[in-house]
């Protein structure tokens, strides 16, 4: 006779594939819901397709004003009542940092206690910013205190929850994000020349990306651009920088690639959905972070065969092959060190270009499901 099939409940934000820790629960609830068990998801979105499935039943809770902060405690209270109080409570119930106390498993992408911003805003703005980081301090440390096991996205996040939560190593399990092998790859030479045709860059010229949100200073957007300006100021440099996101500095730096007559060689594109295609398409992604528990625009960027300049502190520079290192920033706060990198690279694109496929090909083989199955195995043996 075999064992009933178990049920899920998970509780985010958003489901939606787009990046980050949306595309990690999003990947995690499609694999749950094509395998069959029941599937509950708490959430402010979550995409029609998955949405639709006959096995997933979604808990949709209000975002008054668009804001998360005054939907966090509506998504917690939704939460606890399907794992504690529903008719057919899930066997397992799955909550992301501080989102949701009082559940048996954890999975951690981002650790507030390991990072607080630096960023100087009206007093206003700065006053909500301090209300938020308190907040999400306090829920973060109540639920994981109360979870019987945490999934960190790196070991950087495992050693944070050790370090910082003070949970045990025996209760911490590190699992890398996955990725779709089949969106993010490296391109051919005719493919390269299509996309570049789409978007009106010349063939020659090197495309150095920039992926973040553009809100605070947490992406290191400031390093680079400071970076950049020193290297424009070089005849030999030749590189373009495209810059993808959005945030309430955009309109900032905007002006401050005018006012540095830098307008032809720094392109902000805004919020795109068609990043897999814009990373094909490029030569080099640079991520100075100040904090990253992983940094999944980083794999997609290596997935695409593009040698990708990050902080050494990223969680995903854990996974770098020693013939990538030297893209690794020790500081990065340190504009000369980032201009020293991006020179180099300059110089020996052909030899970072071979070593970022290489690495591609590995990281590549390690999907969603492979994720997906790696967790649930954790979660049912643990």
């Amino acid at each position: 006779m075999s064992l009933p099939t178990p049920s899920f409940s998970i509780v985010t934000g958003d489901f939606v594939p787009t990046g980050g820790m949306d595309r990690a629960n999003y990947a995690l609830a499609d694999y749950l819901a094509r395998q069959g068990v029941d599937l509950h998801l708490v959430a402010h979105r979550v995409d029609p397709a998955l949405a639709d499935r006959s096995n997933v039943t979604v808990h949709q809770v209000s975002k008054p004003l668009n804001s998360y902060l005054l939907g966090a405690p509506l998504l917690a209270r939704r939460g606890i009542e399907i794992a504690r109080t529903s008719s057919k409570p899930p066997n397992h119930s799955i909550v992301n940092g501080g989102n949701c106390p009082g559940t048996d498993i954890n999975w951690v992408h981002y650790v507030h206690a390991a990072y607080q911003s630096q960023t100087r805003t009206s007093p206003i703005a700065e006053a909500k910013k301090q209300l938020d980081r308190r907040l999400a301090l306090r829920s973060e440390r109540t639920a994981l205190q109360q979870s019987r096991i945490a999934i960190a996205n790196s070991r950087l996040t495992q050693n944070h929850l050790i370090d910082l939560l003070h949970l045990t190593p025996s209760q911490v399990k590190t699992i890398y994000y996955g990725t779709d092998p089949d969106v993010f790859y490296p391109a051919t030479a005719a493919e390269i020349a299509k996309l570049r045709g789409e978007y009106s860059w010349d063939l020659h010229c090197p495309i150095v990306t920039f992926i973040g949100a553009l809100g605070d200073r947490r992406k290191g957007f400031d390093t680079l651009f400071e970076a950049w300006q020193q290297l424009c100021r070089d005849p030999n440099w030749d590189a373009r920088l495209v810059t993808i996101g959005i945030g309430d500095e955009l309109a900032l730096w905007q002006e401050r690639t005018k006012a540095a007559g830098l307008t032809d060689r720094i392109q902000f594109m805004g919020f795109r959905r068609d990043v897999p295609s814009i990373l094909r398409a490029a030569e080099c992604l640079v991520a100075p972070t100040r904090y990253e528990a992983y940094g999944l625009g980083v794999h997609e960027a290596l997935c695409c065969g593009l040698p990708a300049i990050t902080t050494a502190t990223a969680g995903v520079a854990e996974r770098y092959s020693a013939q990538l290192q030297d893209l690794l920033l020790p500081d990065a706060n340190d504009v000369e060190d980032l201009v020293q990198r991006l020179s180099k690279w300059h110089q020996h694109r052909d030899y970072y270009r071979q070593h970022a496929i290489a690495m591609s090909d590995s990281l590549r083989r390690y999907t969603w499901d492979d994720m997906a199955r790696d967790l649930i195995d954790t979660i049912e043996h643990h």
